[in-house]
Protein backbone atom coordinates (compact mmCIF):
# COMPACT_ATOMS: atom_id res chain seq x y z
CA UNK A 1 0.00 0.00 0.00
CA UNK A 2 2.94 2.57 1.05
CA UNK A 3 4.29 1.99 -2.69
CA UNK A 4 0.99 2.16 -4.50
CA UNK A 5 0.71 5.79 -2.44
CA UNK A 6 4.00 6.83 -2.99
CA UNK A 7 3.77 6.37 -6.10
CA UNK A 8 0.11 8.23 -6.54
CA UNK A 9 2.22 11.12 -4.85
CA UNK A 10 4.54 11.10 -7.50
CA UNK A 11 2.03 11.93 -10.17
CA UNK A 12 1.33 15.03 -8.33
CA UNK A 13 2.43 18.72 -8.93
CA UNK A 14 4.98 20.70 -7.09
CA UNK A 15 2.69 22.46 -5.78
CA UNK A 16 0.74 19.85 -4.53
CA UNK A 17 3.14 18.09 -3.10
CA UNK A 18 4.82 21.04 -1.20
CA UNK A 19 1.32 21.40 0.53
CA UNK A 20 2.03 18.31 2.10
CA UNK A 21 4.30 16.53 4.88
CA UNK A 22 5.15 12.79 5.55
CA UNK A 23 6.68 10.06 7.47
CA UNK A 24 7.61 7.34 5.46
CA UNK A 25 9.67 3.66 6.84
CA UNK A 26 9.91 0.11 6.44
CA UNK A 27 6.86 -0.36 4.39
CA UNK A 28 5.22 2.59 5.60
CA UNK A 29 4.16 6.39 4.36
CA UNK A 30 1.60 8.26 6.13
CA UNK A 31 0.68 11.31 4.45
CA UNK A 32 -0.42 14.93 6.23
CA UNK A 33 -2.24 17.77 4.54
CA UNK A 34 -5.63 18.84 3.86
CA UNK A 35 -8.34 16.28 3.93
CA UNK A 36 -9.51 17.25 0.37
CA UNK A 37 -6.02 17.52 -1.30
CA UNK A 38 -5.02 13.69 -0.09
CA UNK A 39 -5.03 11.52 -2.90
CA UNK A 40 -6.64 8.43 -3.21
CA UNK A 41 -5.70 5.20 -2.91
CA UNK A 42 -7.81 1.76 -2.89
CA UNK A 43 -6.99 0.16 0.12
CA UNK A 44 -5.22 2.96 1.90
CA UNK A 45 -5.72 3.57 5.47
CA UNK A 46 -7.28 7.25 6.33
CA UNK A 47 -6.96 9.46 9.36
CA UNK A 48 -8.70 12.05 11.22
CA UNK A 49 -8.72 13.14 14.81
CA UNK A 50 -11.02 13.04 17.36
CA UNK A 51 -11.21 16.31 19.45
CA UNK A 52 -11.29 13.76 22.86
CA UNK A 53 -7.50 12.71 21.62
CA UNK A 54 -5.92 15.44 19.90
CA UNK A 55 -2.74 13.49 19.61
CA UNK A 56 -3.94 10.94 18.01
CA UNK A 57 -4.87 10.43 14.38
CA UNK A 58 -7.02 7.47 14.33
CA UNK A 59 -8.46 5.38 11.69
CA UNK A 60 -11.87 7.07 9.92
CA UNK A 61 -13.17 3.92 9.58
CA UNK A 62 -13.03 2.39 13.12
CA UNK A 63 -13.74 3.16 16.58
CA UNK A 64 -11.75 2.04 19.48
CA UNK A 65 -13.15 -0.26 21.76
CA UNK A 66 -11.85 2.73 24.52
CA UNK A 67 -12.69 6.07 25.23
CA UNK A 68 -10.20 7.92 23.22
CA UNK A 69 -8.56 10.35 26.15
CA UNK A 70 -7.96 6.84 27.36
CA UNK A 71 -6.31 5.53 24.25
CA UNK A 72 -3.79 8.77 23.88
CA UNK A 73 -2.89 8.61 27.46
CA UNK A 74 -1.41 4.89 27.48
CA UNK A 75 -0.21 5.42 23.60
CA UNK A 76 1.74 8.81 24.85
CA UNK A 77 3.38 7.38 27.97
CA UNK A 78 4.03 5.17 25.69
CA UNK A 79 5.88 6.91 23.09
CA UNK A 80 8.35 8.87 26.03
CA UNK A 81 6.04 12.84 25.47
CA UNK A 82 3.47 14.56 26.39
CA UNK A 83 3.90 15.90 23.14
CA UNK A 84 3.91 13.38 20.79
CA UNK A 85 1.90 13.33 18.09
CA UNK A 86 1.33 9.76 17.00
CA UNK A 87 -0.98 8.17 13.87
CA UNK A 88 -2.67 4.73 15.10
CA UNK A 89 -2.10 1.40 12.88
CA UNK A 90 -4.29 -1.10 13.79
CA UNK A 91 -4.00 -3.45 11.50
CA UNK A 92 -0.01 -3.02 11.07
CA UNK A 93 0.06 -2.58 14.83
CA UNK A 94 2.14 0.72 14.64
CA UNK A 95 1.89 3.95 16.31
CA UNK A 96 3.91 6.24 14.33
CA UNK A 97 5.59 9.63 15.94
CA UNK A 98 4.15 12.02 13.36
CA UNK A 99 6.40 14.72 15.03
CA UNK A 100 9.12 13.57 12.41
CA UNK A 101 6.82 14.45 9.58
CA UNK A 102 8.35 16.36 6.81
CA UNK A 103 7.09 18.69 3.89
CA UNK A 104 6.91 16.57 0.69
CA UNK A 105 10.07 16.20 -1.46
CA UNK A 106 9.92 14.23 -4.56
CA UNK A 107 13.39 13.68 -5.14
CA UNK A 108 13.26 11.89 -1.16
CA UNK A 109 10.30 10.02 -1.78
CA UNK A 110 11.56 8.75 -5.17
CA UNK A 111 14.77 7.48 -3.68
CA UNK A 112 12.86 5.88 -0.75
CA UNK A 113 10.81 3.90 -3.91
CA UNK A 114 14.30 3.05 -4.98
CA UNK A 115 15.72 1.11 -2.70
CA UNK A 116 12.53 -0.86 -2.05
CA UNK A 117 10.89 0.39 0.74
CA UNK A 118 11.43 -2.97 2.92
CA UNK A 119 8.54 -4.42 4.15
CA UNK A 120 6.23 -3.36 1.43
CA UNK A 121 4.67 -5.02 -1.75
CA UNK A 122 4.17 -2.96 -5.17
Amino acid sequence: MAVALARRVLAEDDARLASWEGVAGRGLLVLLGASASLPWVDGAVYLGRDAAAPSLLLPCALAPDVAASLLERAFVAHAHGTGAKLAVLPASMCLVRMDAARPVSRVTLQTWLDTGSPGDTP
